[in-house]
C-alpha cells in the first residue's frame, strides 16, 4: 500500500461525515473511522465509505482478553476495511489472537496494527500516571518490536518514534503517525507532533489528520496541502 494522507473523519454522525466528504467530489481520500463516528453511525458507515471506492483505517483500538478480541477481529474482517489496530499493551497474547480471528478462510485480511502509546502522552503522564519507568522512545520501541514478533503490519506511533522504529523492525514495518500539523498549526491535545514534511523526513509511512483538514476554511485545499508535503509532490 503506497503511502499517502488519512484523514480522521471525527465526527459525530453519518450525515456529517458524508456532507464532508461530498466537497471531494471524484477524489477519494483515505479516510480513518473512530470511535466516535463508529459508536454512533455503527458498521453502516462503513459499508457505505467502502461502496463508496474509499479506503477506511477502522481505528477502534481493540484491548481486551485474546479470545474478546479474536472474536471482534474476525466481525470487523467482514467489513472489507483496508487497516485496523489494537492496543499494543495487550500483549501478544492477545495481538496473536486477534491477528488470527482477522484473517479470513481464505487467507486475507485487513493490515493489523499496534497502537503504541497514544500521541496526547506526554513524559510526565508516562512516567507518572502509567508507571513506565523506559523513556517514551524505548517504550515505543519495545511494543513495536512485540507487535512485529506477533505477526503484525505496523504500529501507530508518534512521527517522533518512526526513525527508532524502522531501525529496530525494519523498512516494512509500517509506521502511522497522528499528532501531525501544518507548521504553526494548533497542537490541540496531542503533545507528539510534527508537519507532514518532517514526518515524510522522519520515515512515516501514513499520516493521519482530523482537525488540520476537518477544521479548515477549505478542507479540500488542506487536504491536497498535505499530500503535497508528505509526498513532496
Amino acid at each position: 500500500m503506497d503511502k499517502d494522507v488519512i484523514i480522521a473523519c471525527d465526527f459525530a454522525g453519518k450525515n456529517e461525515c458524508l456532507d464532508f466528504l461530498s466537497a471531494f467530489g471524484d477524489e477519494k481520500p483515505f479516510v480513518k473511522i473512530g470511535m466516535e463516528l463508529y459508536y454512533s453511525a455503527g458498521p453502516e458507515i462503513v459499508r457505505e465509505l467502502k461502496a463508496r471506492g474509499l479506503r477506511v483505517f477502522l481505528d477502534l483500538k481493540i484491548h481486551d482478553i485474546p479470545n474478546t478480541a479474536k472474536k471482534s477481529m474476525k466481525v470487523l474482517s467482514e467489513l472489507g476495511v483496508d487497516i485496523c489496530n489494537l492496543h499494543a499493551a495487550g500483549g501478544s497474547a492477545m495481538m496473536r489472537a486477534a491477528l488470527e480471528g482477522l484473517t479470513r478462510p481464505d487467507g486475507t485480511r485487513p493490515l493489523l496494527i499496534a497502537v503504541t502509546q497514544l500521541t496526547s502522552t506526554n513524559a510526565d503522564t508516562l512516567r507518572n500516571e502509567l508507571l513506565i519507568t523506559s523513556g517514551m522512545e524505548e517504550t515505543v520501541v519495545s511494543y513495536a518490536k512485540n507487535a512485529m514478533s506477533s505477526g503484525l503490519d505496523g504500529v501507530v506511533c508518534s512521527p517522533l518514534e518512526a526513525p527508532a522504529i524502522k531501525a529496530a523492525c525494519g523498512p516494512k514495518f509500517i509506521a502511522v503517525t497522528p499528532g501531525v500539523r501544518f507548521a504553526g498549526g494548533d497542537a490541540g491535545d496531542q503533545s507528539r507532533i510534527a508537519t507532514p514534511a518532517k514526518a515524510r523526513e522522519l520515515g512515516s509511512d501514513f499520516i493521519v489528520m482530523g482537525r488540520p483538514i476537518t477544521a479548515a476554511a477549505d478542507p479540500v485545499e488542506a487536504y491536497r496541502r498535505a499530500r503535497s508535503e508528505f509526498l513532496g509532490i
